[in-house]
């Protein structure tokens, strides 16, 4: 694509059609610019787009689909076309810079990930100059200018908060600290500077909080992996500045908006989070300023409001307080019964009210309330602090903190008994306190796994939590229904059994209740306790003792799915899933409602995918109703596909990506329960499985390798006969997966189906070719994964086709190629094959070359024979050889291309493992046993010299053992 006004045009038409609600305009366009996004000057004619159009929303528009081609590109994929020309990378990275720092906050955010996206791959090796350009930029005075370079350096480093630690990340962070230290420091100290002059600037302050902001995150970046010699250097400057903007009060920046966080606020909070990282890392350095900063905070914590806008500062400050609480040598700061009963009551039981913006979110936006409640993202709530600080609190003084709480609890408990529809929120306080209390250790599988022993969790579940449950009416406080759910969820390995079976029939009847919140808690809270084990690793709850719930359970379940605001409810589809798996043949009388159910439920969101768990379970269900019902009566495949088949079709010319993968698992299973023929329905499917588009999506690619081995397995005939135009094809496809790191063991799944399947003429023309292809790759690039798959093909070859077949396929390619494949290949590399099936096609191969290939016994040839034998007993007694060449370490993490619509593997559609030799061989060392026996005949006296002459003694005594087993001899 030039770069030309015309291009601009239509690529602005293009832009303008991508914001068109309707999907008839809206997709063809995003097809549009998908097809020319691989086009030379496609990111320039973006980029002068965004800085010369004159309508903002093409600006925009233009900057974020520059961000998200950038995302789904830049990164070069080892054997996979550069999808960016160079001229390109290098125009972007000339250009991109001084583009994001002239452009309007909207659009600099937008070109800021981009920069950092790029500076991922590229910096510092291939971007040497990009530090130098931003810090250059600080010299400018224009704190727009300013703002930007330090909004990008943040998406830059803030990556060094979770990465490993390695000898690449330490030299590039200390290039970063050289050359940006420095000017951060002095600029961080102008900025504070500059704060005062401007003092009663209200639009000066503004901008200046917002560097100040930007550079405390930075601080906390640079100083997470290490302290660095600069900043401990400097740690007189930062802490005492953090410190005195801790305490700063400046009535110019106070907002009115209760919700949203202001400048100041988000300020002290990262100083919170910068100071509790000194706490926790470098004690000894901080310790000098702790006081004061525990002093500073604390009284932060006492005059802040219980407004929504305080939540990030108080829960950060809060933190704070925590992370010093339980280090041993800070414990004598909160030894004393008054500082305990102090912190008690004016920091953790006020922060633990459920607030009336709690309740709101509650009921109006209970999506982000069940995330923030139930997955623990809740990290920055007043709640999880406070609950926190009590976990850190109980470390050391865990009697004196039960003793002040159980007054707490008894109180709030007596107040709500006094009215209950008024008082309902003691109660919800009372619950979350004794929550916190109880719990010491948790994990999301497994819930409370350490537990206080202070606390009678029974008792309190019998008195408190189960009359709520137990209570007439669904509806009625619905807080206090969701936190008693979550009471069970929470510690269902610590109530009895017998109380969790009572607790059952109670949360499927919530399920029926109006409140998002509490029939999601029911039905999150029946799949964790469907998970639960008992003894002998059984789940702890079992079929027989939920068959009186069977019908009302399922019922229930899909009516939840109809209720306003749970159409797709991935906590509801996780637990049909879930019980489903438990349930077994028990749901089979109910399986034609269910799925017509599930169909209609696939039809409506394959429409618009948007909630990727909720899809992925709804599948896995859809499975799980076929393997069940099919184990029960084969024959049912046949309504299942006449269901499924409609939605299918549609999927699949529409082009849903998202469920494409999904599809093609399901339609696998189906295909692998029929017993005979291949249905003529998947006959016409065939070729479209072929089309080289659907191959170029990663995700698609081992489901599809699945059907089509599905194919192979059920109908090789038809296809050899009926399809036989089509077998280029599919050894087009193995062409192409042969050819990449990451996918050529799907290539050998399809070859290998392609070799035990066909039948042989079938393929007669093509096998020559298809050894060249492999020797190609081997000869450019030699991977252990790709041996280990070789070395099973061409075993597998060989019993299917014989020895001879295989020695004389190699020859008529070079002459004396069968030797050097065994003398490179076969013999050094055996030991690294895995797996139990793949282990057994590679003995049964090498005995049949020992046994079944004359040219083995009087050729040059005959020298391998003994140390291919050593080798074999290698592979049946010595470990694995699982040691991976140096250079190949980094392997699978750099395959991994860029995301995409990746592949998700459904746990239910799974593959019963197929041993290609099994009714052949039993135990492959007494086939060996009884191979050598039956040669020996043949050529009396051979192989006993051979072998008294150069077999190992601990082999030989290896050997001996097979042959008594089989009960043979040599002779």
């Amino acid at each position: 694509m030039e770069l030309s006004d015309a291009n601009l045009q239509t690529l602005t038409e293009y832009l303008k059609k991508t914001l068109d609600p309707d999907p008839a305009i809206r997709r063809p366009a995003e097809k549009f610019l998908e097809s020319v996004e691989g086009s030379q000057n496609y990111p320039l004619l973006l980029l002068t787009l965004l800085e010369k159009s004159q309508e903002n929303v093409i600006k925009v528009c233009a900057s974020v689909t520059f961000k998200n081609y950038i995302k789904r590109n830049w990164r070069i994929v080892e054997d996979e076309p550069n999808k960016i020309c160079e001229s390109d990378r290098i125009a972007i990275k000339a250009n991109i810079v001084p583009l994001m720092l002239s452009s309007p906050e909207q659009i600099q955010k937008q070109l800021s990930d981009a920069i950092s996206i790029i500076g991922r791959e590229d910096f510092p090796q291939k971007w040497p100059d990009l530090l130098t350009e931003m810090v250059n930029r600080f010299q400018s005075g224009d704190f727009h200018v300013i703002n930007g370079v330090l909004r990008t350096a943040h998406s830059l480093f803030k990556r060094y908060r979770h990465e490993f630690k390695s000898n690449e990340l330490w030299t590039e962070i200390k290039l970063v600290l050289d050359a940006f230290a420095l000017p951060l420091t002095n600029l961080f100290k102008a900025t504070i500077e500059l704060c005062s002059t401007h003092a009663n600037d209200a639009s000066a302050l503004k901008v200046l909080f917002s560097s100040l902001i930007l550079i405390a995150k930075l601080f906390y970046s640079l100083n997470f992996q290490d302290l660095p010699e600069f900043f401990e250097d400097n740690m007189e400057t930062w802490m005492t500045n953090f410190h005195s903007l801790l305490t700063l009060d400046n009535k110019l920046l106070q907002t009115d908006d209760e919700e949203e966080a202001g400048l100041l606020e988000l300020l002290k909070s990262q100083i919170c989070d910068n100071a509790a990282l000194y706490a926790q890392k470098y004690d000894e350095e901080f310790q000098p300023y702790l006081p004061r900063f525990v002093t500073a905070i604390w009284n932060l914590l006492v005059t802040t409001g219980q407004e929504v806008k305080y939540d990030l500062l108080v829960s950060n400050a809060i933190q704070f307080l925590a992370s010093v609480c339980e280090r041993p040598h800070y414990k004598h700061l909160f030894e004393d019964q008054n500082t305990l009963t102090s912190i008690c009551e004016k920091v953790i039981v006020p922060n633990m009210e459920f607030r009336a913006a709690d309740e709101e979110a509650f009921e109006d936006n209970s999506e982000e309330y069940i995330r923030r409640d139930l997955e623990g993202s809740d990290i920055d709530t007043r709640r999880r602090a406070a609950c926190d600080l009590v976990r850190g609190l109980c470390k050391f003084f865990e009697g004196p903190v039960t003793g002040i709480f159980s007054g707490y609890v008894n109180s709030m408990l007596q107040e709500y008994a006094k009215n209950p529809s008024v008082n309902w929120k003691h109660k919800d306080a009372a619950i979350y306190l004794v929550t916190s209390l109880a719990s010491k250790a948790q994990t999301q599988k497994h819930g409370i796994t350490q537990a206080n022993e202070l606390v009678n969790l029974t008792e309190f579940f019998v008195n408190h939590i189960q009359p709520d449950l137990k209570s007439a009416t669904v509806n009625e406080f619905p807080v206090l229904k969701a936190d008693g759910i979550k009471y069970i969820m929470i510690f269902r390995n610590q109530v009895p059994k017998e109380q969790l079976l009572v607790s059952i029939p109670l949360l499927i009847n919530h399920l029926q209740a109006e409140s998002i919140v509490v029939h999601t808690y029911a039905a999150h809270a029946l799949e964790r306790l469907f998970t639960m084990k008992g003894t002998n690793n059984a789940t702890l709850i079992t079929a027989a003792e939920m068959a009186p719930f069977v019908e009302v359970l399922l019922t229930n379940l899909f009516k939840a799915l109809t209720l306003p605001g749970s159409s797709e409810n991935e906590y509801i589809m996780k637990a049909i899933m879930r019980s489903f798996s438990l349930l077994q043949e028990s749901i089979i009388p109910y399986i034609p409602s269910v799925i017509t159910q599930l169909t209609q439920k696939l039809l409506a969101v394959s429409k618009n995918p948007s909630k990727p768990h909720f899809n992925h379970y709804m599948f896995e269900s859809i499975c799980l109703s076929i393997r069940i019902t099919c184990k029960a009566n084969p024959e049912a495949v046949g309504s299942f596909e006449e269901a499924l088949f409609l939605v299918f079709t549609e999927i699949l010319q529409n082009d849903v990506q998202e469920f494409i993968p999904y599809v093609f698992q399901v339609m696998s299973l189906l295909l692998e329960m029929h017993k005979n023929e291949i249905p003529s329905s998947y006959m016409a499917l065939f070729p479209h499985l072929l089309q080289p588009v659907l191959w170029e999506r990663t995700g698609n690619i081992p489901p599809l390798v699945r059907l089509l081995q599905a194919y192979l397995e059920r109908g090789a005939t038809t296809i050899a006969s009926a399809a036989a135009d089509k077998i280029p094809g599919l050894l087009g496809v193995f062409q192409k997966l042969i050819a990449s790191k990451a996918n050529d063991h799907q290539g050998f799944y399809l070859l290998n189906s392609i070799i035990e399947h066909m039948p042989p003429e079938s393929v007669d023309q093509y096998r020559k070719q298809i050894f060249i292809l492999l020797f190609q790759r081997l000869q450019n690039s030699k991977t252990t994964k790709f041996i280990k798959s070789f070395l099973v093909f061409i075993n597998l070859y060989c019993v299917r086709y014989g020895a001879l077949a295989l020695q004389e396929i190699f020859d008529s390619i070079q002459p004396k190629m069968f030797g050097m494949v065994l003398e490179k290949i076969i013999i050094p590399e055996i030991q690294k094959v895995s797996g139990q099936v793949e282990k057994k096609i590679c003995a049964v191969g090498i005995t049949k070359i020992l046994t079944e290939c004359p040219p083995m016994m009087d050729t040059e040839y005959t020298k391998l024979w003994i140390p291919l034998l050593q080798a074999l007993i290698g592979l049946f007694e010595l470990p694995e050889d699982d040691t991976i060449p140096d250079e190949e370490h980094f392997i699978d993490i750099e395959d991994t291309p860029g995301y995409q619509t990746a592949f998700s593997q459904l746990a239910f559609a799974g593959k019963k493992e197929h041993d290609p030799v099994g009714q052949m061989v039993n135990n492959p060392r007494i086939h060996l046993a009884q191979s050598l026996h039956k040669l020996s005949t043949a050529c009396p006296g051979r192989i006993l010299s051979m072998l008294s002459t150069s077999l190992n003694a601990e082999a030989l005594q290896y050997l001996q053992g097979y042959l008594q087993a089989a009960s043979v001899s040599l002779l």
